[in-house]
């Protein structure tokens, strides 16, 4: 059964935490990806986080939240395995292996690698993964020994119509404020030297 309460604390984590250090991100070249982790039992934010290709195009926004995670004390680090990792868009390659070297067990993304490429104008993650590992859209493994994956908007898709239709209105309402930053985005990327903008 889908947690309702936990959908709507996910969606506020991206609107009052990520976005606005992604606006920022933006501003200074960066694309729109951010991240977060949460603490499973109380769902507290540990941190949220924004990519930062600007200083290393390595610096996606999952990669640049768990490099900030392991620069915190340790005495303030959650164990991976007791934390929720949260993504703005389904994670790259890149970051599917980072989320899986660093131990945890979940994470749940708003937008698909789809999104990404159709509605921001990024194809990068999806070419990524059938020029180098020949796998289709969606064809990597969303549950294995290491993690299961969520899709927020699968999963408000599944609710009762009530809810769903609330959901779904607040996805929107994210998804303005995300094609206003990826107009930002695509309008700056040709000033920027990230490898793959």
């Amino acid at each position: 059964m889908t947690d309702i309460s936990l959908i709507d604390r996910l969606l506020d984590v991206i609107e009052h935490d990520i976005v606005p250090k992604t606006a920022e991100g933006v501003a200074h070249g960066n694309k729109l990806f951010g991240a977060a982790i949460l603490r499973k039992d109380d769902r507290s934010l540990v941190l949220a986080e924004t990519n930062n290709e600007m200083e290393n195009p390595l610096w996606h926004g999952e990669v640049h939240c768990l490099k900030r995670f392991y620069e915190m004390p340790k005495a303030e680090r959650v164990d991976t395995k007791d934390a929720i990792f949260l993504a703005t868009h389904e994670p790259c390659s890149l970051c599917l292996s980072a989320i899986t070297w660093t131990g945890f067990d979940n994470f749940y993304y708003l937008f698909s690698h789809e999104d990404s490429r159709d509605s921001f104008a990024i194809p990068h993650d999806l070419k990524i993964l059938k020029e180098v590992f020949t796998l289709d859209p969606g064809g990597y493994n969303a549950e294995n020994a290491y993690w299961k994956s969520f899709s927020i908007r699968r999963l408000a898709r599944a609710l009762p119509e009530a809810e769903r239709n609330r959901l779904e209105a607040r996805i929107g309402r994210i998804s303005a404020l995300y094609d206003g930053l990826s107009g930002a985005y695509q309008a700056s990327k040709d000033e920027n030297d990230i490898p793959l903008n």
